[in-house]
């Protein structure tokens, strides 16, 4: 009985020491200092163009992530051109600042597709780099590099003048013929997590490159 009474005693003290060491191991592992979702809307002479960016990692494995870029234009006339692009990618570290990509891709011309890619991203205090090429795994593939740059210099305590270029390029590389690009401009200022200014959207479309420009003002949050 005694000899019972002793084993469920250490039995418990292990138990309960191990127990503590996991919390505090959990404890003390630093969070994922993730960027928040990034939502914006252009109201412009072309129509109404929202925007959602997403890039976070997994707290439980802070090499995985996800991805995933979606931006759409409702015209304020019917127009035969259909503008909404979206991709999803799981994302996995190399190194700081590098990971490789694998996820999908929709667009009216193609459809859904599987893709793979990199991207490659730098934050800092005023500037936010990101640099995305990616590749379709279709048949006909296609390839497409998008890149983001943000500068924010702090004007006063909340308060930052917001510029950014972002930019995509892409065309099938059997032929070299030129599928979709976009050039977008913004400025204003950013106070808290609300940013908004002047905004200018350039698109083309097509092997003609047919364009389509939006003029306008953008209003942006961030989610944390």
């Amino acid at each position: 009985m005694d000899k019972l009474f002793f084993s469920a005693v250490m039995a418990t003290f292990l138990s309960t020491s191990i127990l503590h060491a996991q919390t505090k191991n959990e404890v003390d592992k630093p969070l994922v200092q993730n960027p928040p979702i990034t939502m914006e809307a252009l109201v412009g002479n072309r129509g109404v163009m929202y925007q959602l960016i997403v890039n976070k990692k997994f707290q439980s494995i802070p090499k995985l992530g996800f991805f995933s870029v979606t931006n759409a234009t409702a015209a304020w006339e019917k127009e035969m051109t259909p503008d909404i692009m979206t991709q999803s990618h799981l994302t996995y570290s190399l190194f700081k600042g590098l990971d490789v990509t694998s996820g999908m891709q929709y667009t009216p011309v193609y459809g859904f597709r599987p893709v793979a890619g990199l991207i490659y991203s730098y934050n800092s205090k005023d500037l936010l780099l990101i640099v995305n090429p990616k590749v379709d795994l279709a048949d006909d593939l296609a390839t497409e590099t998008m890149a983001i740059v943000e500068y924010k210099p702090k004007i006063k305590e909340k308060l930052n003048f917001y510029s950014r270029v972002q930019g995509l390029y892409g065309f099938v590389p059997d032929s070299g013929i030129h599928n979709r690009s976009y050039l977008m401009l913004r400025a204003g200022l950013s106070y808290r997590e609300f940013t908004f200014g002047a905004a200018s959207n350039f698109d083309w479309y097509g092997p003609m490159k047919h364009n389509e420009n939006n003029f306008g003002i953008f209003v942006s949050a961030l989610l944390f």
